[in-house]
């Protein structure tokens, strides 16, 4: 198991850099999304809702990964694979506090056919580039 390093953790939590997840289909395909990222405790944080495909996916399969790129140099970027733990508490306040942190605002996109999510990235394999 790999550990994230302080530069890598600081890289994911003081920068609104999006980052792409990537979950296993039940087919075992993958399904790459785009996400709001932060670092918690040096697990990658990121937050959708069910009945949407990711937690479903993870549920079936909870290994993921996610790349983190940053927009001004295509070549500093954290590629983190693992395994993914979902809760459903807190996740209303983790969707806030991404919004926040990426658009400077309220989350928006609340909806009452959603149950929000959290998803919890423990890393196995830590890759990076100028980071």
């Amino acid at each position: 198991m790999s550990k994230l390093t302080e530069a890598q953790r600081a890289f994911i939590r003081d920068n609104a850099f999006y980052a792409v997840v990537t979950t296993l289909r039940e087919d075992g395909s993958p399904h790459s999304t785009v996400v709001w990222v932060d670092e918690e405790d040096g697990k990658i944080l990121f937050n959708t809702a069910y009945p949407r495909a990711k937690p479903r996916e993870l549920e079936h399969d909870p290994r993921a990964s996610i790349l983190v790129l940053d927009p001004a140099n295509g070549y500093r970027w954290l590629a983190v694979s693992g395994r993914v733990a979902l809760t459903t508490e807190g996740a209303i306040e983790d969707i806030e506090r991404l919004s926040h942190k990426y658009d400077g605002r309220p989350y928006e996109g609340h909806n009452d056919h959603e149950t929000r999510v959290t998803a919890r990235l423990t890393p196995e394999t830590v890759q990076g580039y100028r980071v």
